[in-house]
């Protein structure tokens, strides 16, 4: 597992200013290890298509291009994503820069270190550079969950990821799942593990995700996945027995 394939998903909109950038970074944080780079394009409307085609024509490692021919969101690009990889394990990055690509060897250490019980590592941010109003609506949203969820991470939103992909692909996708992910591994019987990694500064454009216009998405989300984990029953081992 340690040298398995990696599958390196990028959900982005309108990055095309970035995207050369974060790929620079992600050749030198990726050096010596296998892996892959699954761009899913949400629906954008700058560059994005032109500078992708020039990156995977010039890059020494494989660069592929989804694009949705309407923007979906987040999460439904990561599922994308997800059923595009050839990797056994997926790691997430935000295509606008924020994320760290070196996070990435971490994050997937942290997860092969973890064994077979653990299905996903979570990046948590410090030194958030989002706005204070951001970083508040962030810290409230995060406590509430948590408080409800149980599921034991100060910082879900984090787009920094690495999860077995056929644990990723099996987990239910909506809107808002990006934000859900550790307390949906968790229901089906794996365990999280989480990697504190530095936050950046966007560099160029600007956020496609304001403070107030997901609020109450996030909150019906939360109810909903609340009322799934209800639902079902704690999932149970299950041994195979010898007759002879």
């Amino acid at each position: 597992m340690a040298d398995a394939l990696i599958s390196i998903v990028i959900p982005c909109r309108n990055e095309a200013a970035n995207l050369p950038l974060l790929l620079d970074e992600i050749a030198v944080a990726m050096q010596g290890r296998d892996f892959e780079v699954v761009v899913v394009d949400d629906g954008s409307t700058d560059d994005s298509a032109a500078v992708l085609a020039a990156q995977a024509a010039s890059r020494a490692f494989p660069v592929r291009h989804l694009r949705h021919e309407k923007s979906c969101g987040q999460s439904l690009a990561v599922r994308s994503g997800a059923w595009a990889a050839r990797g056994s394990i997926v790691a997430t990055i935000d295509g606008d820069g924020q994320n760290d690509p070196q996070y990435i060897p971490v994050l997937v250490d942290a997860l092969v270190e973890a064994g077979p019980q653990a299905g996903a590592a979570q990046g948590q941010r410090l030194k958030r550079r989002d706005s204070k109003a951001k970083q508040l609506a962030s810290r409230f949203a995060n406590w509430l969950r948590n408080a409800i969820l149980h599921d034991e991470t100060r910082d879900t939103g984090c787009g920094l990821k690495a999860v077995r992909t056929d644990v990723l692909r099996r987990l239910p996708f909506f809107d808002g799942t990006h934000r859900f992910v550790p307390a949906l591994v968790i229901q089906e019987g794996l365990a999280v593990v989480h990697c504190d990694v530095l936050d950046r500064p966007r560099r160029h454009g600007k956020s496609n995700y304001g403070i107030f216009d997901r609020g109450l998405q996030g909150a019906l989300d939360l109810a909903g996945v609340w009322w799934l984990r209800r639902r079902r029953r704690r999932m149970p081992k299950v041994e195979e027995i010898s007759h002879g």
